[in-house]
């Protein structure tokens, strides 16, 4: 039996001007307010993006028809510190049900002070995922987390 070899985790941090309740908030139930439109696996146009709030909540789309299409399920749910969701997203971009292919993205919250808050993304276990490292070299060459951090910096310094 073959096994596939690790695959590194991708990181990646950004600097809020808000407290970890409202960053750890905004992130969360305004997802869809900073997640890129074209970043979707339905056949649909992306309506919305929606993490629900709680732990084995799901973690998917609604596309402008009304369809639905899961990305992963909620692990953790620690506000306003920590969310562990799976990424159930395989190398061709389609969703995998099966949750022993899933791999991890965890979301840190960590207030520096009174105004101000680092939000950091581990995407972890990316071995665990069919073609998990054709999946890695597209997120990177999409510029990965970073990117979709930033836009979430950018709409969350509207927030203030």
């Amino acid at each position: 039996m073959t096994t596939a070899p690790p695959v590194p985790p991708l990181h990646a941090k950004v600097t809020v001007a808000l407290p970890a309740t409202r960053a750890f908030d905004f992130f969360t139930t305004s997802f869809s307010t900073w997640w890129p439109t074209d970043y979707h696996i339905g056949q649909a146009d992306l309506a919305e993006a929606v993490v629900e709030p709680r732990e084995g909540g799901r973690w998917y789309e609604r596309g402008v028809d009304g369809s639905e299409c899961d990305w992963g399920r909620v692990l953790v749910w620690e506000p306003p510190h920590r969310l562990v969701v799976t990424w159930q997203i395989n190398g061709s971009w389609q969703y995998d049900p099966d949750p022993a292919h899933a791999s991890e993205i965890e979301v840190r919250f960590t207030e520096d002070g009174p105004d101000q808050t680092t939000v950091e993304i581990e995407h972890r276990h990316l071995d665990r995922l069919v073609a998990g490292q054709a999946l890695r070299d597209g997120l990177v060459e999409g510029g990965d987390w970073r990117a979709v951090l930033e836009l979430f910096a950018k709409a969350a310094t509207s927030q203030q």
